[in-house]
């Protein structure tokens, strides 16, 4: 008898199910797949993905799997993958920007997640030989840099002072709002509506998948104000390149570094907005809304629903402990109007 039980071929239906809803043929088998074609059929299948992610399991493959890309899957075996993973965070550990311990973790789980989309529709295909690393998987410490309290003083004079007025004001943005680096590089004037005070992500743009209306502090919305009346540019922050926008604002946050010995990401300022705006004591739910993180962790915060003006009040606080911290003694406007003059 052919039959299955009614356990696994209800598990196999949901599995097609989602395939279905994904885009994935579910007929579609991979016969000798090497891990090159593999990936190229897994991002073809997953449309889903942002651009980002995309970029990101290429690299992880093209670059730290590159010796496998036209090996047969087959061919890949646990031991390789062991030795691999530490060879990994041993070559990129030898740097000094990048801890080779979380690339390696990264490119294994990359493996992974490849190896399981071919054998969804390879059933002889061997098991995962990443299950080797079941105990091995280096610790990936949370990432808890700020500027501190002590130091925004010193952090905010040196900002003032960069040269480029684009990455000046950008830094300044990434401060007081918190906004994500993919989120906010791109931002368009279209994007922005000064009469509302009021700054619109559409899902599209952001991280998490939903859009963002994140009113405007009285220091964001001068500093736009100031940044709108300088031209007609499609982007708020227009860089050089080809994209038209600021891309990375690492060379004027190392020119900080240089001046203050402060370093820090971009992502870093957002977590310094994050840990100021808890100490205003606001509400935890504004503080996710205002970062745009997931509010349904429970029954009655899923229930709730915050409205722009709801977030003025909290956005305005930590804008202003963010000036007393900052050291700013000027009314926004005037300072922004003499950064940009």
């Amino acid at each position: 008898m052919n039959e299955l039980a009614l356990d696994k071929a209800r598990h196999r239906a949901a599995d097609m199910l989602d395939d279905l809803r994904r885009g994935i043929d579910p007929k579609r088998k991979i016969v000798n797949a090497t891990l090159r074609s593999t990936l190229d059929a897994y991002l073809a299948a997953r449309k889903d993905l942002r651009p980002a992610s995309v970029k990101a399991y290429r690299i992880s493959a093209e670059r730290y799997l590159s010796a496998w890309l036209d090996w047969s899957l087959r061919d890949i075996t646990s031991e390789m993958v062991e030795e691999r993973h530490r060879a990994i965070a041993a070559e990129v550990g030898k740097g000094e920007r990048y801890a080779g311990t979380t690339t390696a973790n990264v490119a294994m789980r990359t493996l992974r997640v490849l190896w399981n989309f071919a054998a969804d529709r390879t059933p002889d295909l061997p098991p995962n030989p990443v299950r080797r690393l079941r105990r091995q998987w280096y610790a990936e410490p949370r990432r808890e840099r700020v500027v501190r309290a002590e130091e925004l003083p010193k952090f905010y004079g040196a900002v003032c002072a960069l040269p480029n007025p684009v990455a000046r004001d950008y830094l300044m943005l990434l401060l007081f709002t918190g906004l994500r680096l993919s989120e906010s590089r791109s931002l368009k004037w279209e994007d922005i509506d000064l009469n509302q005070r009021v700054i619109r992500l559409p899902a599209t743009s952001t991280k998490a998948g939903r859009k963002l209306d994140l009113p405007m502090s009285d220091f964001v919305r001068d500093l736009l104000v100031a940044r709108r009346a300088l031209g007609d540019a499609r982007f708020v922050f227009p860089g050089p390149g080809k994209v038209g926008h600021i891309v990375d604002p690492q060379f004027p946050l190392s020119l900080v570094a240089k001046a203050t010995g402060i370093r820090v990401s971009a992502h870093d300022l957002r977590r310094t907005f994050i840990t100021v705006a808890e100490s205003t004591d606001i509400s935890p739910l504004a503080l996710k809304a205002l970062v745009n993180h997931s509010l349904r962790r429970d029954v009655t915060s899923g229930y709730v629903q915050i409205t722009v003006e709801r977030l003025r009040e909290p956005a305005q606080r930590v804008c202003d402990k963010l000036k007393v911290l900052c050291g700013v003694t000027t009314p926004a406007g005037e300072n922004v109007a003499k950064l940009l003059g």
